[in-house]
């Protein structure tokens, strides 16, 4: 439980001012390693600004719809995700 390969974190961002959502940030990317894999639920790019992700799913009706690279959050930040749910719906 203290070295987990895998960690889920739900929405953690929900409610952090800026200072404490480092805090969270700096212990995921802590806990990154070649031998481990994290999981970051959140509806807020900031976050993803300071975790840097690898990758970036879009979960939209329960299923993934779209996947693409860090590019993608700053994407949806500058759009929405109104197009997202017009392609994933046709």
């Amino acid at each position: 439980m203290l070295q987990p390969k895998l960690s889920i974190l739900d929405e953690t961002d929900s409610g952090l001012d800026v200072d404490a959502m480092r805090i969270v940030a700096d212990g995921v990317n802590k806990m990154h390693t070649s031998e481990t894999s994290t999981i970051v639920i959140t509806h807020y790019d900031r976050l993803l600004d300071m975790i840097k992700p690898n990758v970036v799913h879009i979960l939209y009706n329960g299923r993934i719809v779209k996947t693409g690279g860090p590019e993608l959050a700053g994407e949806i930040e500058k759009r929405g995700y109104d197009w997202i749910k017009a392609e994933a719906d046709k």
